[in-house]
């Protein structure tokens, strides 16, 4: 990416003002919301959110951290509000994912002295805490600002497709050669503040530009800002004086208030995601067909072969999988882990395709912060009867009989994993002074959703489950076990998971790329439809490859199929895994022991999520494959 400077920001401004027409991302506003029309003169509000680490411009650079920093910590020595920072109220998922939002001490007025130099403050920086500022420019942190609902933001340009976007976020300071390996602070901030007339005498505010500079020369007396000072280096041994500045200037777009958000959803390069997309739909095809010649011809022939046998006959010419027909259905090892697993990963999978409409249609706005994290959270907690009763007719018809003791693991097990996770890296942050640890209210109210809606839920839905009674199995269980022959290698249970794992994985690796991205680097990402495109693709490849594995189980006479499939379904999930260990290689430079426990404990979070919702797609694919199999066939 490339950093457009002022002087190239008037060339710049005409090609984002056509690409705002060119983009697809928009309708991002929930009904009802209505835009601040500002009056001139106008008090305009500046809030401040967390310190984040970022990835640099270069093509080769990597993130250095994953501890974020609330934007008063005393040891960055920022300009306060006069009577101190005041918190805004954020949302549950705003508040999950790091945000901390104060207001601040700027003072802009709508179209009010275009163009003054003002100073913020001044601070007085001892040599430990410049040691700190230094550590952060060379760890790439970026402050976050916010205006009117949109962040501030730095102009940057595509090197790949030559786009013109806004990228989130600008640079605590400048970490370059040029400053004799020193990093220099940015203490002085042009403010660009675009803004949109739809009638005359009103304002709306449709985006944010900074412009962060690093000024050294007198820190004391009036006040300039001069671009023509020396950087500003911090000392490390000694107190210094550091005087912020700022600058604000008003320029009219001609993008409205309904699309201002546009230049900032930027996709990088989508041909990748095009490409991945179609590679993706090329699979599943193929998998498809594959399922459909074998389950159409091979299977319509052997049924039709054993539905023509003389009764009268003395001899039955069974094999393959005929043969294990009285076994298939045979209450497999530990039903009720099993039947857990299956009913949580049913819940997560409601709560995925839920948000993932609501994503489709608008209804989670980018202005409202944290809106897809709080969705998701209350999708899972409001869907806990969806994961008992799944949980509790699977566990039924796999011949298990402790129905309480199965509602209670379906409810407590997994949350209680993901809570101790999410407490323990809590505490790491808790312990490097970061801003990202989740609250104890939070925590509190998390667990309250837990124990107070979904876990009454889940017993509602596992009550519901047990009525309904088992499903209904098309042959009868033989009382006697038949004998396994030894399996191929390659349909062993480990061998065929990371076998059957590949092509679920391939088909959705880039979109991978971008979710890590924006979870780990700050990116914004809003890609939703090729996310749930991608996600469908995902999906039907996981079940076709499922049954697929399956069938050629049950032809070898191996009729333990029930944990084969969610592992076959789940394999996935283990190429994750070694793909978050590559982006770590080839992304990240996470000097700290404490980013490193952060980094392996949310991917490790989501290894076990897509474990759970694909084991569960593949579970309950081949479960439906193998019922429409053997109801097919006549048994005597």
């Amino acid at each position: 990416m490339l950093l457009l400077g002022r002087s190239q920001y008037r060339c710049a401004l005409s090609t984002a003002t056509l690409l705002s027409f060119l983009t697809c991302a928009q309708a991002f506003y929930l009904p009802g919301a209505a835009p601040h029309d500002y009056a001139a003169e106008e008090n305009v509000s500046l809030f401040v959110n967390a310190l984040t680490p970022m990835l640099g411009s270069s093509d080769n650079a990597k993130l250095k951290s994953l501890i974020n920093y609330d934007y008063y910590n005393p040891r960055f020595h920022f300009c306060e509000p006069t009577g101190g920072p005041q918190k805004e109220p954020e949302s549950l998922g705003s508040i999950l994912f790091g945000d901390r939002i104060f207001n601040s001490p700027y003072d802009i007025r709508m179209m009010q002295e275009n163009g003054t130099c003002k100073t913020l403050c001044t601070a007085e920086v001892s040599g430990e805490d410049a040691k700190f500022i230094n550590d952060r420019i060379r760890e790439d942190y970026a402050l976050n600002w916010l205006v009117d609902g949109l962040p501030a933001a730095e102009m940057k340009m595509d090197r790949k497709t030559g786009d013109v976007f806004y990228d989130i976020g600008f640079n605590l300071g400048n970490d370059e050669e040029e400053f004799e390996q020193m990093p220099a602070l940015h203490n002085h901030y042009e403010i660009v503040m675009k803004y949109h007339k739809p009638t005359p005498d009103v304002y709306r505010i449709v985006g944010v530009l900074v412009w962060p500079e690093s000024h050294g020369g007198p820190q004391t007396g009036e006040t300039d800002c001069s671009s023509n000072d020396p950087p500003l280096v911090l000392q490390e041994d000694q107190v210094q004086t550091v005087r912020y500045t700022y600058r604000v200037i008003w320029s009219e777009s001609d993008t409205p208030w309904a699309t201002r958000w546009d230049n900032y959803l930027h996709i990088f390069d989508p041909r990748i995601h095009w490409f991945s997309l179609i590679n993706s739909l090329v699979i599943v095809v193929f998998l498809c067909v594959m399922v459909s010649m074998i389950l159409l011809r091979t299977v319509s022939r052997d049924i039709s072969r054993y539905n023509a046998i003389d009764l009268s006959e003395d001899v039955q010419e069974d094999w393959g999988w005929k043969l294990v027909h009285g076994e298939v259905f045979r209450t497999p090892q530990n039903p009720m882990v099993l039947s857990v697993l299956v009913g949580n990963g049913a819940q997560l999978s409601a709560m995925v395709i839920v948000t993932l409409v609501f994503a489709l249609l608008g209804f989670l706005s980018p202005s409202n912060r944290g809106s897809l994290a709080t969705v998701m959270m209350i999708c899972w907690t409001f869907f806990g009867g969806i994961g008992g009763y799944v949980s509790s007719r699977v566990y039924t018809s796999l011949g298990g009989t402790n129905k309480r003791k199965n509602s209670f693991f379906t409810a407590t097990i997994m949350p209680t994993i993901v809570f101790a996770v999410v407490f323990l890296l809590n505490l790491f942050l808790l312990a490097a002074g970061s801003s990202g640890a989740v609250p104890f209210g939070t925590l509190l109210l998390i667990i309250v959703l837990w124990f107070g809606i979904s876990a009454p839920l889940s017993a509602i839905g596992s009550y519901l489950g047990s009525k309904h009674g088992a499903i209904t199995h098309p042959v009868r269980v033989n009382q006697i076990p038949r004998q396994i022959p030894p399996t191929p290698k390659y349909l062993r249970p480990w061998a065929a998971t990371l076998l059957a794992g590949i092509l679920p994985f391939g088909a959705g690796f880039v979109e991978i790329y971008f979710v890590l991205s924006s979870l780990f680097a700050s990116r914004a990402y809003y890609a939703f439809g090729f996310l749930a495109l991608t996600a469908l693709v995902v999906a039907l490849t996981t079940a076709t490859v499922a049954i697929l594995f399956t069938y050629f189980n049950l032809c070898a006479e191996e009729y333990r199929w029930h944990w084969r499939a969610f592992l076959t379904g789940g394999g996935s999930a283990f190429w994750l895994l070694a793909y978050g260990l590559f982006y770590w290689a080839s992304r990240l430079s996470l000097d700290s022991f404490s980013s490193v426990v952060l980094y392996m404990g949310y991917l490790l979070l989501l290894v076990l999520l897509d474990f759970l919702v694909t084991g569960t797609i593949g579970f309950l694919a081949t479960y439906w494959a193998v019922r429409r199999l053997y109801s097919a066939i006549r048994v005597d």
